[in-house]
């Protein structure tokens, strides 16, 4: 066996995978032309034709851009008909904006276990949580990999819950066939730099319901309502709305986000099938009808103990050393600083004390077993896939060979 690069080997790969965003001719010329021929904002027909062509490929009727995934949350929240302490369900095991958009429209957030095996919200543990005070269920589709949603839509229809999708990493995924977003009563997606669908910044929400998307339009654009005038403001609302910039750039990359999306499909398959043969690494499973994942990031589970105990962290190193950029990810969202609240700034939620919380497949999966390798990995050809295979085999055969290495 080769010695590992982490103690002077040679490392399996030096050289960088696949640049993302992709940088291409039509991108350019989307932008270009929309310099030349379009408005720079209000008024767009550049945004108009994203919107329609967005909602059209997430199976909805209904699309609105805005300025950011976190934004799309926010405005979701309100149109939705969030007030001051009302109690909006999340999982733990998401980025920070999930919890944080909540918190910007005073409600509460309420957490709900993970499944281990797929790293979304657990659907058996859901009804538990659910208060007189819940306004809302947001389930997120983590990594792209759709969450339970007939078992969520079911619960919510049983006590009158709506249901708000946290689609942020999940362009183009698919549960039973139907791409996800406005399954419930709307979704929200993110546009940031590492996304599937990039523009640097930007967010957009998808729905079925014409009046919930009234309401989120005077919500993301200083609570104007269609119809009205343009100096007249009935919401408390701000100014939420997605340049043309960004529009031209996420509508010349709807045109090759399904090969894209092919491509990672083909490439996740490989990938698992020589994963699934280490003992030691567990790859995420998806539930029986989640029929596509958007693959934004391929997420293991790893098993110290079938690594003579060596913790993930000396993993992680070693597979850095072989250029694979494996890490970690999240963090326990209700360990974050921002929980530990100011009850001044944050009456609403006096006496609900998040650094005591303990949910523990999230504590396992955060501070134990979660791996991530981020999407362009994914965009490779078959021989960089075969390096990355390559390097989680070397790393794992010396974790099991060569324990003196380690305790080094």
């Amino acid at each position: 066996m080769k010695k590992l690069a982490l103690f002077g080997g040679t490392p399996v790969r030096t050289k960088p995978f696949p640049n993302w965003p992709t940088v291409t001719d039509e991108l350019k010329k989307q932008v270009i032309n929309t310099m030349e021929t379009d408005s720079l904002g209000v008024g767009s027909n550049i945004i108009k034709q994203f919107e329609e062509k967005y909602a059209e490929f997430h199976d909805a009727k209904y699309c609105l851009s805005t300025s950011s995934g976190t934004t799309a949350i926010w405005v979701c929240l309100k149109a939705a008909g969030v007030k001051a302490g009302d109690e909006v369900i999340i999982p733990p095991y998401t980025f920070i904006a999930t919890g944080s958009s909540i918190l910007m429209a005073n409600a509460i957030p309420v957490f709900v276990d993970v499944d281990p095996e797929t790293f979304n919200m657990d659907p058996a543990k859901l009804e538990a949580a659910i208060t007189d005070k819940t306004k809302v269920i947001m389930p997120v589709h983590i990594a792209g990999n759709p969450v339970d949603m007939d078992a969520i839509l079911q619960i919510a229809k049983k006590h009158n819950i709506k249901v708000i999708e946290d689609a942020a990493q999940a362009h183009g995924a698919e549960w039973d066939g139907k791409k996800v977003g406005a399954l419930g009563l709307g979704g929200i997606f993110s546009f940031q730099t590492s996304k599937n669908l990039s523009a640097g910044e930007g967010g957009a929400i998808v729905s079925n319901d014409k009046d919930f998307m009234d309401a989120c339009y005077s919500y993301a654009n200083c609570g104007r309502v269609r119809g009205g005038e343009w100096y007249e403001h009935q919401y408390l609302g701000g100014n939420f709305r997605l340049n043309s910039m960004a529009a031209s750039l996420l509508l010349a990359q709807l045109e090759t986000l399904e090969k894209d999306m092919d491509l990672r499909d083909k490439n996740r398959k490989l990938l698992d099938n020589a994963i699934s043969q280490i003992d030691g690494l567990t790859i995420t499973e998806m539930y029986p009808k989640a029929t596509r994942s958007a693959n934004h990031l391929y997420l293991l589970r790893y098993d110290k103990d079938k690594f003579n105990g060596i913790p993930r962290e000396k993993f992680f190193k070693a597979m850095q050393a072989e250029g694979v950029y494996t890490y970690a990810g999240y963090t326990p969202l209700y360990r974050e600083r921002l929980f530990a609240v100011d009850s001044e700034e944050y009456p609403w939620l006096e006496g609900i004390n998040y650094k005591d919380m303990n949910f523990p497949v999230t504590e396992k999966l955060c501070t134990e077993e979660a791996v991530w390798l981020k999407q362009n990995h994914l965009l490779g050809t078959k021989d960089d896939i075969n390096d990355i295979i390559m390097a989680f085999k070397k790393v794992t055969t010396a974790m099991k060979n060569d324990l003196e290495l380690f305790l080094k």
